[in-house]
């Protein structure tokens, strides 16, 4: 019980200072659906100079002859290099990133695929109104990925995209408040 109290004060405490916030901005990836993926991220402004950033993406796609389900966790700090105050103007982000996928292929062999990633892109974000917020963003990352083979081999799937340096890109929309 202490520590279900512990927990909600924990919530409460961080919902409080979100709503003093000047801005937070949620938005959603507008490439993403050309993958069959949701892609969609929260943005808190720190000061004038600096955010963060949280993504969460969820995907149920076929990759050749794989369907891959699962989801994926993106925290990123957001760096404001532009006159403007933070989250308005151009940016510098590192991100880390964590992905859990399901796989199955055609012949039903089935794997589980975890990856850990980090990278760096640069971007620009701009608020229209005071409320709808436009941004584009790109640049590369490296993703180290652990396929745990449930049937099969571990060749009946290829990770070859997921694996390795990608590039992560994005234009988003988004409201203010």
């Amino acid at each position: 019980m202490k520590n279900k109290i512990t927990l909600i004060s924990f919530i409460l405490l961080l919902s409080v200072s979100f709503a003093k916030a000047q801005k937070t901005v949620v938005k959603a990836n507008m490439l993403s659906p050309l993958v069959r993926t949701g892609s969609f991220f929260v943005e808190h402004q720190l000061n004038d100079n600096s955010s963060i950033q949280l993504g969460l993406l969820y995907t149920g796609k076929t990759w050749d002859d794989t369907q891959i389900r699962g989801w994926g966790v993106t925290p990123e700090y957001r760096f404001y290099l532009s006159d403007s105050p933070a989250p308005k103007g151009f940016f510098v982000a590192p991100y880390a990133r964590y992905l859990h996928f399901e796989l199955e292929n055609e012949a039903n062999n089935e794997a589980k695929m975890n990856g850990l990633g980090a990278g760096l892109i640069i971007g620009q974000q701009y608020i229209f109104k005071e409320r709808v917020s436009f941004e584009w963003f790109f640049g590369p990352g490296y993703t180290n990925i652990d396929l745990d083979v449930e049937s099969g081999a571990e060749d009946d799937f290829d990770t070859g995209s997921w694996d390795g340096f990608t590039l992560r890109a994005g234009i988003t929309l988004g409201i203010a408040f």
